[in-house]
């Protein structure tokens, strides 16, 4: 198990990625003039994105972008911050506040997302150095906390509406479940990422393990829903 999780981990979690985001443009169709657009562009986003993250393994190994070794960026950690951790909390704040409907919900995540934006600029610019060497556990906290209050939402909306006979029809189910879950596995592992070195193996294919089967729930999830999801409503 140890080797193949060496061997293969990248592979399958881009595999799964991938499989996602193409499902979402050939369905792409499908969901026009929905609020699904924006989500398929975001599959989109965050397989690049991923991609662009592997950038350490050529710094490494006399790659061609040795030269990064020993400056900021010789770690992605700023670049998994800003674009995950950051950028996908402030993109389900935003996605939420186009699907639900109750005002007070739509307000609330509004200034919410921009509380976490504002907070989360502050605290990288007090500890900028760190910034390039770890992970923040408090910004991931705070980013699961804002997913799983978008999801409570939506899901008390559903229930006091008649789409609670339908609701497996629904794309939004599907990344809600999806997104749910994927935080509340993933996020208390921030708190033991000084033990992620290779001095401790066992923890490393350990975490290595939830991640992976973290990532082939979702992103299966994911491409599930697209397929089997009829669109619901317009984008406002």
């Amino acid at each position: 198990m140890e080797e193949f999780l060496k061997d293969n981990y990248i592979l399958i979690t881009r595999g799964v990625e991938i499989l996602a985001a193409v499902t979402g443009l050939l369905f792409y169709k499908k969901y026009k003039n929905t609020a699904a657009t924006y989500f398929i562009w975001f599959l989109v986003y965050i397989t690049i994105c991923d991609f662009l993250c592997g950038y350490t393994y050529y710094v490494k190994n006399i790659g061609f972008l040795n030269f990064l070794g020993g400056t900021l960026f010789e770690k992605n950690y700023w670049l998994s911050t800003l674009y995950w951790k950051i950028g996908a909390v402030l993109f389900f704040t935003f996605y939420y506040y186009k699907i639900l409907k109750t005002k007070q919900s739509k307000l609330f995540l509004k200034y919410t997302g921009y509380s976490f934006l504002l907070f989360s600029l502050i605290y990288i610019i007090v500890h900028f150095q760190e910034y390039f060497i770890r992970s923040f556990p408090i910004i991931s906290v705070l980013g699961a906390l804002i997913i799983s209050i978008c999801v409570v939402l939506y899901y008390i909306e559903v229930l006091q509406s008649e789409k609670i006979l339908s609701f497996y029809k629904s794309l939004n189910f599907y990344i809600s479940t999806a997104i749910f879950i994927w935080w509340l596995i993933i996020t208390p592992l921030v708190f033991y990422s000084l033990y992620f070195t290779k001095a401790d193996w066992n923890f490393v294919i350990l975490k290595w393990q939830i991640y992976l089967f973290a990532n082939i729930f979702m992103y299966t999830t994911f491409t599930i829903g697209l397929i089997v999801s009829k669109p619901q409503s317009s984008v406002s």
